[in-house]
């Protein structure tokens, strides 16, 4: 279990900003979940993506969101997406704009992804009861 393992001050600030975003109930288990072949991508991603970058000055975490929702989304990485969808609400942004940002999705990169992208929204609207 990775609750034993060591963690550095990057990794301790980089999990407060993970967990404020995607949510205490996903990280706990993606870390309990971590054995000895996937730790190392649990440090990573939480040292070098949610400190390093999720905790710089030069963007607040609303349009962090903005972004990762076209760049996931024009990556096709489906279980990311959702995951940021709802990343995208704990960080302020309403339906009616993930919906502005899925149309724009859509036709800057293809219409499949749109319809891709709203479809994963819908479910994660249901999910959080977001009527």
């Amino acid at each position: 279990m990775s609750a034993n393992r060591p963690r550095s001050e990057k990794f301790e600030r980089g999990l407060k900003t993970r967990t404020a975003v995607l949510g205490k109930e996903y990280v706990e288990k993606s870390l309990a979940s971590a054995d000895d072949f996937n730790w190392a991508m649990q440090q990573l991603s939480t040292e070098y993506c949610w400190d390093e970058i999720w905790n710089r000055p030069g963007l607040d975490r609303r349009s962090r969101s903005i972004l990762n929702l076209g760049m996931i989304a024009a990556l096709n990485r489906p279980n990311e997406l959702k995951l940021h969808i709802r990343g995208a609400i704990q960080n302020g942004l309403t339906k009616d704009e993930i919906k502005e940002i899925l149309l724009q999705i859509a036709c800057y990169c293809g219409i499949p992804a749109g319809i891709d992208s709203f479809r994963l929204a819908r479910e994660v609207f249901k999910d959080m009861g977001i009527d």
